[in-house]
């Protein structure tokens, strides 16, 4: 049986919190283990949403699927990342075989979904994503997650579209001004 590392377990307590601790313990986890897929995810996280260092976390992420296709934490960041680095068409190949991968967390996937199709402006299937997403959530914060995407995603396609946002409040005010 493999022992777990223990460095692993360091920079997953300080991540992101602490920021100088989790580098520190992911270079020794790293020494440890350099297969660890989780390490390597863990890395390529911090790399790009701490340190904004999209192709440095590609690397990781990279490194990380060669090592296990089937390492199912990986997707939902790597996702992001490229959505991030505006990698969309690449982020939606990951995305579709992703769902593919036994395990996946398809709640989690259909969140980076959801900032992917959000940042390429595709509204409907970031609407989409958001359906699915309902139907994997198991928490009720997680709903408000959900709605509050609906609504900033409304706003996104009102604007696109030339509406004014909160043109119902305008009118409304301009109604009872009269």
């Amino acid at each position: 049986m493999k022992t777990i590392n223990k460095f692993l377990a360091q920079a997953i307590d300080c991540y992101p919190g602490n920021l100088e601790a989790s580098i520190e313990a992911l270079d020794y986890a790293l020494s440890y283990d350099d297969k660890n897929t989780m390490t390597l995810c863990l890395y390529g996280r911090l790399m790009s949403e701490q340190l904004l260092r999209f192709e440095e976390a590609k690397s990781f992420f990279e490194r990380a699927l060669a090592i296990d296709i089937n390492a199912v934490e990986i997707y939902p960041h790597y996702i992001r990342t490229l959505a991030n680095n505006e990698d969309f068409e690449q982020a939606k190949k990951l995305a579709a075989f992703a769902i593919t991968v036994k395990g996946i967390n398809k709640y989690q996937l259909a969140e980076a979904k959801i900032d992917l199709f959000e940042k390429m402006h595709a509204f409907d299937e970031a609407e989409s994503a958001i359906a699915e997403a309902k139907l994997w959530h198991v928490c009720s914060w997680d709903l408000n997650d959900l709605e509050a995407a609906e609504k900033r995603i409304k706003m996104k396609r009102d604007l696109v579209d030339g509406k004014q946002p909160n043109q119902k409040n305008k009118k409304k005010k301009k109604e009872k001004a009269a």
